[in-house]
């Protein structure tokens, strides 16, 4: 039994009992031009691109499979899915790979930036332009920090969302 499938986060209850966003930290990341941050319990670990088994018949951005310690853990390309030109792998491309409910799958992402902390304050609601690749619904809102801001995501909406078909829906 690989212990790295049950890590528990210290703090996860409290945070799902918490329903503001007082203090609560964000891991930033970018894709494209645009920044974005996804709620830090959400990360088990940050890793380089790596070589991924192809899935025959899975949709485009799912890049394949990585065997993680004996777990096999869906690779996304966040960059395919929201339309952001031709990705390229380099040496700064990165895999986060996430916790989402029972199951641990990776985004890659253009680079990994910082963890910052942000206020409810901070916390604005993303604009509904109805054009974004992103949908609102996926949104948390816009973090501001000084001259930065982030683009906020519900990454749990986003990843469980049917059109992924990462997640088991139950009937």
């Amino acid at each position: 039994m690989s212990h790295a499938a049950t890590v528990e986060h210290p703090s996860q209850s409290a945070l799902q009992s918490q329903g503001n966003l007082s203090g609560k930290e964000f891991l930033a990341f970018t894709l494209g031009k645009e920044e974005y941050g996804i709620d830090i319990l959400k990360v088990q670990e940050i890793r380089g691109y790596d070589t991924v088994t192809r899935i025959a018949n899975a949709p485009e951005f799912v890049k394949g499979v990585i065997n993680l310690r004996g777990i096999i853990v869906p690779i996304i390309d966040m960059r395919i899915k929201f339309n952001l030109g031709e990705p390229t792998y380099d040496q700064f491309t990165v895999v986060i790979i996430l916790n989402i409910g029972t199951r641990v799958m990776g985004i890659v992402v253009d680079s990994v930036s910082d963890v910052i902390t942000l206020s409810g304050t901070q916390v604005k609601p993303a604009p509904d332009m109805g054009t974004t690749a992103l949908n609102n619904e996926y949104l948390i809102g816009l973090g501001t920090l000084d001259e930065r801001m982030l683009i906020l995501i519900d990454i749990d909406k986003l990843m469980s969302a049917p059109d992924m078909g990462l997640t088991e829906k139950l009937a």
